[in-house]
């Protein structure tokens, strides 16, 4: 039977995920680790990852679910210094529903790549009973494109510990919804289009690990007032250092 990892910024989060997915497991579940939280609060830890992952492993392999932003970024350091050599995949899957999937195809003695996409589509069902998304009143992945011409902008380097994740991206978000402009955020080691400033999903989508060059450009009347109050964030680590 294949070995599931939890990894979340949350331990109580974490927990009462895997209690809700072993209540629909049965009574032989698979191997559960959770890696979750930071000192009592939330984060995540990418030596604790590797030591669930370890725990978890055996010759059927191992699955790790995880929440958001830096849960991936760790997840895949951890995956680097674990000392297991049995398979490792990282699902995509949703927290919760990817999790209780994972649980209950597990036990019935599946196989890690059945398990994996399993988790990774389980909100079918939920798409399928919902249908179609209502039209949305404003995505911020289609904003106007920035005239060239009036579009400001400054480079910096992403240096907290844990690059872009969850937190400094939901503060990046709010500095630029305060400001009349469209505010895009690249990564230029990376390459790739830029991405919306407005879009906490977009950003944590990049991937910004420490170290990491990127570009902040702003345009509309009060470009020049977002690009302060992001340059100001950048150079504090967003209150990480």
């Amino acid at each position: 039977m294949i070995g599931i990892v939890v990894v979340s910024h949350s331990d109580a989060l974490a927990r009462a995920a895997v209690d809700l997915a072993l209540q629909m497991g049965g009574d032989a579940p698979p191997t559960i680790e959770i890696a979750a939280g930071v000192d009592g609060g939330f984060g995540t830890d990418a030596v604790a990852i590797a030591a669930a992952i370890d725990r978890a492993s055996g010759e059927d392999g191992v699955l790790v679910v995880m929440d958001l932003g830096s849960a991936i970024l760790s997840t895949e350091m951890a995956t680097e210094f674990a000392s297991s050599t049995g398979r490792v995949v990282l699902s995509p899957a949703p927290f919760v529903e990817g999790l209780i999937a994972a649980v209950v195809l597990a036990a019935a003695g599946a196989d890690l790549d059945t398990v994996a996409a399993e988790a990774r589509d389980a909100l079918s069902a939920k798409h399928d009973q919902l249908g179609p998304p209502e039209p949305a009143a404003a995505d911020l992945s289609q904003e106007a494109p920035a005239d060239a011409a009036s579009e400001e902008h400054f480079d910096a380097v992403i240096d907290n510990p844990s690059g872009l994740h969850a937190r400094p991206a939901a503060l990046f978000v709010k500095a630029a919804s305060r400001h009349d402009a469209i505010v895009e955020l690249a990564d230029l080691d990376r390459g790739g289009p830029p991405v919306p400033g407005r879009s906490l999903i977009a950003l944590m989508a990049l991937g910004v690990r420490p170290g990491t060059r990127v570009r902040v450009s702003a345009s509309g009347p009060e470009a020049r007032a977002a690009l302060d109050e992001l340059r100001a964030l950048v150079e504090d680590g967003f209150g990480e250092r």
